[in-house]
């Protein structure tokens, strides 16, 4: 017999805004956010999250998002998740707690990401010397593998 599906805690809608969500998203830690779940040790459970800019990067081929991006408005974060102990006690700063990421993937119908880097004029990056201008490329999930129309699938070296 197959596993439970471990309890899904933070759920996310893809269809909605950051500030949109049934539960609040964040995008700095601080103490004063409130916990938005309550989980206890050695429970396995699973968290759905937006990507860091909140769905401002779009599956196409423009570089424009990247280049306005108000990166003042990103980071987007799932949580805070309260761990309890058997007598739910909740772990207090200062505690060590280990965790164990079993899974990662996309969400169901959401299967692409993608690799960019930041335009000169805004904010750039530790490669600006060699890539000013905003780029993009998109990333198709199969399974285990991913492919990009904006990458060559093979390289062709000659050794003359």
């Amino acid at each position: 017999m197959a596993p439970p599906t471990p309890r899904l805690v933070v759920s996310v809608d893809l269809k909605k805004k950051p500030w949109e969500q049934a539960l609040p998203l964040h995008n700095r830690w601080h103490p004063e956010i409130p916990p938005v779940a309550d989980v206890k040790v050695s429970e396995v459970f699973r968290v759905e999250m937006v990507d860091w800019t909140g769905s401002v990067i779009k599956d196409d081929d423009s570089a424009a998002d990247v280049k306005f991006i108000d990166l003042s408005t990103v980071h987007y974060l799932s949580g805070p998740i309260r761990v309890v102990d058997k007598n739910e006690t909740p772990a207090m700063p200062g505690d060590l707690l280990a965790v164990e990421i079993c899974n990662l993937g996309p969400l169901p119908g959401d299967e692409w990401g993608y690799t960019a880097t930041f335009d000169r004029e805004n904010g750039g990056g530790f490669l600006t010397d060699h890539f000013p201008c905003a780029t993009k490329a998109i990333w198709y999930f199969e399974g285990i593998y991913a492919y990009s129309p904006h990458i060559p699938c093979a390289i062709s070296i000659n050794s003359h």
